[in-house]
């Protein structure tokens, strides 16, 4: 693990109660791995189960999270980015309180601030769901 809770909340804009991303277990120029635990005090969690809109905050932010240890190893402030655009979302089930999710994203193109990613999300071996993301960061 590269970023425990704490470091994680320091790496991106979000803020309690709506950080839904835990831990950075993997980090390269062109992808990033990130965990979270779904607890049953979620903003997201509907009848024990973490919603649509749930899933894909947690990938917006660990699109953020990439961002964020990038300024964070150029010893910079991470800066506030903005979901520009989510296309080909495809949610093949909701985690149940308990479980934990990763994250892993692959950076597709990156220019001018404007950033294209893959985003899969994992139960384990499973893969629950999946999208394709562009963020653009705050001038």
């Amino acid at each position: 693990m590269l970023a425990n809770t704490k470091r994680v909340k320091e790496l991106i804009p979000q803020k309690a109660p709506f950080v839904m991303v835990d831990e950075l277990l993997l980090f390269t120029q062109e992808n990033l791995r990130s965990r979270f635990k779904i607890n049953a005090a979620n903003l997201f969690v509907e009848n024990d189960y973490f919603v649509e809109s749930g899933i894909i905050e947690n990938m917006a932010q660990t699109v953020a999270l990439h961002t964020g240890y990038q300024f964070f190893l150029m010893n910079k402030v991470p800066p506030t980015g903005y979901l520009g655009s989510i296309k080909n979302v495809e949610i093949n089930r909701l985690p149940k309180t308990g479980e934990s999710i990763e994250t892993c994203i692959e950076i597709i193109q990156e220019f001018m601030g404007v950033t294209l990613v893959d985003v899969v999300v994992f139960n384990g071996d499973e893969i629950i769901a999946k999208s394709q993301m562009k963020t653009v960061l705050a001038t």
